[in-house]
């Protein structure tokens, strides 16, 4: 190996190496910690406890306990109650995502539409926009039409996906129209075409649409302030925001659990995921 390309070769997985470390070292001191007894917490963080004082970076715990763990599947039911509100309501976005968006890129890709290049541009633009300037037009428009202060106000907005649509549309644009027509010369009408074609045909995109989805969904934060009123309705990454921060413990262990489900669904679909992303980027 030459000098050149080896200075080249080392530099760039001591890159990788050091942006791996600065990712993942929050994750590995949550989990690590959320396995420390109460005692050994109230040790380490005891600066922070009180308000000042130092604190000391302790990552692996003396002795392995699942006290915090118990004490919020006991003794914290209002934390279960905000993991299952978060994931039915993250459930119904993401569901509502796929319905629309494999629909509006099958329309996009497929059909003759009058303006069809005008629909995109709209739809990219919409894409290159950040989603909190529509927070005050899409509030104005809750209120108008009553759904303040409900689930409603939070799902509706959100089954409205530029990107989805435009992943789709990516996707469906590379399918042969021979595929279609053979189909329908079958006999198949436009939901079998939907049910037996496109949609399998779509698995990667799918996958990688629903992964992301149900990733900026699961952490939204500014939706659920802004739309509700009620804090009883507020789902888990606004309940963990205003979390009691005095029992360190416990912060952890529900910041852990809170990472499960997205880390579940990266590790089973991470291959459709990476596929899907480059799929759509062919076109």
């Amino acid at each position: 190996m030459k000098k050149k390309g080896r200075f080249a070769f080392y530099g760039k997985h001591g890159m990788l190496f050091i942006c791996s470390v600065v990712i993942l070292l929050p994750l590995v001191y949550t989990v690590c910690n959320s396995f420390m007894a109460t005692s050994e917490i109230n040790h380490y963080y005891a600066g922070i406890n009180a308000q000042n004082g130092t604190t000391a970076f302790h990552l692996i715990p003396d002795m392995f306990s699942l006290d915090s763990y118990y004490k919020v599947f006991i003794g914290r039911p209002d934390y279960l109650m905000k993991f299952w509100i978060s994931l039915f309501l993250t459930s119904a976005i993401v569901i509502g995502q796929l319905v629309v968006s494999v629909l509006a890129g099958y329309a996009l890709a497929k059909f003759a539409l009058p303006f069809r290049n005008f629909f995109m541009f709209v739809i990219i633009a919409l894409m290159m926009m950040p989603y909190q300037v529509t927070l005050v037009s899409n509030y104005i428009v809750l209120e108008k039409i009553g759904l303040l202060n409900t689930y409603w106000a939070l799902v509706l907005p959100g089954i409205f996906s530029p990107f989805g649509v435009f992943l789709m549309r990516q996707i469906l644009s590379t399918m042969p129209d021979a595929i279609l027509e053979a189909a329908k010369l079958d006999g198949a009408n436009q939901f079998q075409l939907i049910r037996k074609i496109i949609v399998p045909s779509c698995k990667s995109g799918i996958v990688s649409l629903v992964i992301l989805s149900f990733i900026d969904y699961w952490n939204m934060v500014e939706q659920p302030l802004i739309y509700l009123d009620d804090p009883s309705r507020y789902p888990l990454s606004v309940f963990l925001a205003h979390f009691n921060s005095s029992n360190l413990g416990l912060s952890f262990t529900c910041g852990v659990l809170a990472m499960i489900p997205v880390l579940l669904l990266f590790w089973l679909f991470e291959n459709d995921l990476t596929k899907g992303i480059a799929f759509s980027s062919l076109k």
